[in-house]
């Protein structure tokens, strides 16, 4: 048997056990991880030379090439028995290690990620910028994924994707959907986005803003009346808007920070959380909404102020982290402990928690379908959307 048949099983079988990530290090275990937790597949370590086997034998000849001299591969890969996943293979301490992340093959639906509703209008923009950040593993490209879903569902849009490498594969629905993969059909993101703008796309997804040219080129095409959405690695709306204004030399950075208060119309920060209730996962969300003052505030480099604009924003359907997090711990989803753990402010999420009573006491009420009052300055549904 050809020994890249193991590694298919291997990532077969962590499917089965309701896997999202898989790794194989040579010294340890096939391990896997379900609902956040790392978990041994078996009790047997895998040595460096049936990993490399393994590997070698699930590459092709041009993938191991580039593998030999890059160091690192990135992959995606389908499969009839495990669907689709992302795959990245790399050198540590002389020997190869493989991590994969199991796609799931269906395309999510926003409500099935549990998120906000009001999420759902920036698939209704016609143009600008909107941003989905969070840490490696928050399920920034599953929100991206259901945007696009949603525009294909809803607008008769041209819609490019840009990723490294493909993760869901859509089928036209209403929109005509094109997705290129980074490596395979444009050398590099900032490549592929600088012709991006002659296929005469509606919409463009990014899939990560990772280096100053993609960021540069993802502005200039939002700028040019297109909707970008694109995702980066950072915890918090204040600091996704400095890491992109610091990518830029300080000559630039200025001119930086009067596109992006024009043409940023929305972050979406995330982390995911054990769900206590159902066992799957449940998201918190920071949302900000670009407002005229927010729009200002970039401008005129003061983002210290974004932080409190969101705080006070659920009219525009803002929300903080912390006031995310607070709901999930009243709805019983979350402890305290993971709450607080993953706070940005925990002053201030201890305050939130204080005001509104203690979880147990929402989820008893909940239980016996009496309604709890909702604490002072509760957000409600937005009543307006700022850029309209």
């Amino acid at each position: 048997m050809n020994k890249g048949d193991d590694l298919l099983s291997v990532l077969v079988a962590a499917k089965h056990a309701g896997a999202s990530d898989v790794l194989l290090v040579a010294g340890a275990p096939p391990s896997a991880y379900v609902n956040t937790h790392l978990r041994a597949m078996t009790d047997d370590p895998l040595s460096a030379s049936d990993l490399m086997a393994m590997v070698h034998g699930f590459l092709t000849e041009q993938q191991r090439e580039r593998l030999e001299e890059y160091r690192d591969l990135d992959l995606s890969y389908g499969h009839a028995d495990l669907g689709r996943c992302r795959i990245n293979i790399h050198y540590q301490r002389r020997s190869l290690a493989v991590a994969v992340r199991i796609i799931n093959s269906e395309i999510p639906q926003l409500d099935q990620l549990k998120l906000p509703p009001q999420l759902a209008e920036l698939a209704d923009l016609p143009r600008g910028l909107v941003l989905v950040t969070g840490p490696t593993g928050s399920g920034k490209s599953s929100t991206l994924a259901a945007l696009v879903e949603r525009i294909n569902q809803e607008r008769h849009a041209h819609i490019i994707t840009l990723e490294d490498p493909i993760e869901f594969g859509f089928t036209n629905k209403s929109s005509i959907i094109g997705q290129r993969e980074i490596g395979e059909d444009s050398p590099s993101f900032a490549d592929a986005l600088r012709h991006v703008v002659r296929q005469k796309p509606d919409v463009i997804l990014v899939g990560e803003m990772r280096d100053l040219e993609t960021i540069s080129a993802a502005l200039t095409a939002a700028e040019t009346g297109h909707l970008v959405l694109a995702s980066l690695h950072t915890n918090a709306a204040a600091q996704t808007i400095e890491r992109i204004v610091d990518a830029f030399d300080s000559q630039r950075q200025e001119q930086v920070r009067v596109q992006l208060s024009a043409m940023l119309k929305a972050i979406v920060c995330q982390t995911l959380f054990n769900d206590e209730r159902d066992g799957g996962m449940a998201p918190a969300v920071e949302i900000m909404i670009k407002t005229p003052a927010i729009g200002r505030a970039i401008r005129d480099n003061n983002t210290h102020l974004i932080d409190g604009m969101i705080e006070t924003g659920g009219q525009y359907g803002m929300q903080t982290l912390d006031a995310a997090i607070a709901d999930l711990v009243r709805a019983g989803q979350i402890s305290h402990k993971a709450a607080l753990a993953r706070a940005a402010n925990t002053e201030r999420l201890e305050r939130m928690l204080a005001q509104s009573g203690s979880a147990g006491e929402r989820v008893a009420a909940a239980a016996k379908d009496v309604p709890v009052a909702q604490p002072v300055g509760a957000r409600t549904s937005p009543s307006r959307r700022p850029w309209e």
